[in-house]
């Protein structure tokens, strides 16, 4: 994953680092999931399978010790989750008449959309592999097409519960905000993300508190909107619910084509789920060619070019540390 060299794309090597900061800037302001991910950074040279390693949990030690006998040897190990590592990309041509004509710096402009459809491309890809967690429960019923009810307080505990029994660990360290590698503590809770749909239904739940009431404590990102008990809620448009597959029994929830729709809310416990970090230098590729550039493809430079590749990849690490609890939203 190698920065297009100055060869490649027409421009300085130092204008290209700068447009990979701000194409990462961008697309971190789309994006939800990778907050409550493992990160792994993208190795260089490497084949296309990329490991998630955790040290295996020891079972109790219930046995007596022997007085002046020395207790079996217990072996330390790791465990380790692959991933195949996927290569994505997008280009986006501009042309001399649309740079010639347009009061707009073009290119600019096109470098920002590029950089927030690099998130919404990698939120898109955490979101298929995480809603397709085994863990279910269900807002009434016992499957998604029975599903037409609002979240409630009692299916959240019930969530929390299952994860407490599964000994999954609060959240502590998310991803910071930069464009750099680094990670930030927080205080420790299970994080749900959800579609902005179910917020008005979570913020009538009873207990709920709001961002703004929360005095000391720091919300994890922008789109945190307030926390429940141990969940903190995180919201995000882009993660669509499953399209008339619950009841039609409306019940007052939204519903398309007869049929309610079905929301997921994801739960995440600290290390439920892996995702290469979109973080640092080298994480993405851009290709910046500029209007002008004469090549023999291109004889009286009518075309520029906006480009991003990357390799990404995101998997579950464990199937009992997060959970999907679908549910149905009011129809206001």
């Amino acid at each position: 994953m190698a920065i297009t060299k100055s060869t490649d794309a027409g421009i300085s090597q130092r204008t290209n680092v700068y447009a990979e900061r701000q194409m990462l800037k961008h697309a971190m302001a789309v994006m939800v999931l990778d907050k409550v991910a493992k990160p792994v950074r993208m190795p260089k040279n490497k084949s296309t399978t990329i490991k998630f390693r955790r040290p295996k949990v020891f079972s109790a030690a219930t046995t007596p010790l022997v007085e002046g006998v020395t207790p079996s040897t217990t072996a330390f190990s790791y465990e380790d989750v692959q991933a195949t590592l996927k290569q994505y990309g997008q280009v986006v041509g501009i042309t001399d008449v649309i740079e010639d004509t347009h009061e707009d710096p073009v290119l600019n402009d096109a470098t920002q959309q590029a950089g927030e459809n690099i998130g919404r491309t990698m939120e898109a890809l955490m979101y298929g592999v995480a809603k397709a967690g085994t863990n279910v429960f269900y807002a009434n019923g016992t499957s998604r097409a029975q599903v037409n009810t609002a979240v409630s307080v009692n299916k959240i505990r019930a969530v929390v519960r299952a994860l407490k029994r599964q000994k999954a660990a609060k959240i502590t360290r998310i991803l910071a905000p930069s464009p750099n590698y680094s990670t930030k503590p927080i205080e420790a809770s299970y994080v749900a993300v959800c579609h902005t749909d179910v917020e008005s239904d979570i913020r009538n739940l009873a207990g709920f508190v709001p961002v703004a009431q929360y005095g000391q404590r720091q919300p994890l990102c922008a789109e945190e909107f307030g926390a429940l008990e141990d969940v903190r809620f995180v919201t995000s448009p882009d993660l669509e619910p499953f399209t008339s597959a619950g009841s039609s029994t409306t019940n007052g929830m939204i519903a398309t084509a007869g049929n309610v729709d079905v929301y997921p809310i994801l739960f995440f416990g600290q290390e439920a789920f892996g995702a290469v970090a979109l973080r640092g230098q080298g994480a993405v590729s851009p290709t910046i060619i500029p209007v002008g550039q004469k090549t023999k493809d291109d004889p009286l430079g009518q075309r520029g070019y906006v480009g991003w590749k990357t390799w990404f990849a995101a998997v579950i690490l464990n199937q009992l540390w997060m959970a999907r609890l679908e549910v149905g939203a009011t129809d206001l």
